[in-house]
């Protein structure tokens, strides 16, 4: 029997945000108040991949998480490190100044199957990432962040 040959679409990306850029810094605004704050420290850490595939991947951790006592953390320490932490994966589209991640796995399940469009700008090797107002999934208030990353050479 004879198969049909389907030649499969493979998306291309390209441009210079393709590779790694390392988390400088992650300030987040209420938008209520105005008020900034580090949700996760002053010198937070994080990597954020984009691929030439079209795939991409973002892990963000606060500054200072504890090691749990033993290799298995108890429930408080289990939640102490889940607040301290974002990450996801999935697809990625670019249209003018907007990133949009289509995310397909997510620390918080309630990202999962969602799109989270982004503005972002690259200046020299800095990649400056702005979220939408929205409800920030840590806080729960209306706010906008303001992420800074550089390029992993």
């Amino acid at each position: 029997m004879n198969l049909p040959t389907v030649a499969q679409h493979q998306p291309n990306c390209t441009g210079p945000q393709l590779g790694t850029w390392k988390l400088q810094s992650f300030t987040d605004e209420d938008l209520a108040t105005g008020e900034k704050t580090d949700l996760f420290g002053a010198h937070p850490s994080g990597y954020l991949s984009y691929g030439p595939d079209c795939r991409m991947s973002a892990i963000l951790l606060k500054e200072g998480r504890r090691t749990p006592e033993t290799l298995v953390p108890t429930d408080a320490e289990r939640v102490d490190l889940y607040n301290g932490l974002i990450a996801y994966a999935g697809t990625y589209s670019i249209e003018g100044d907007k990133v949009s991640h289509h995310i397909e796995a997510s620390w918080n399940q309630s990202w999962t199957g969602t799109t989270q469009v982004r503005q972002f700008r690259i200046d020299g090797n800095c990649l400056y990432i702005r979220t939408l107002p929205a409800k920030n999934p840590m806080t729960g208030k209306q706010s906008s962040a303001v992420l800074v990353w550089v390029k992993v050479e």
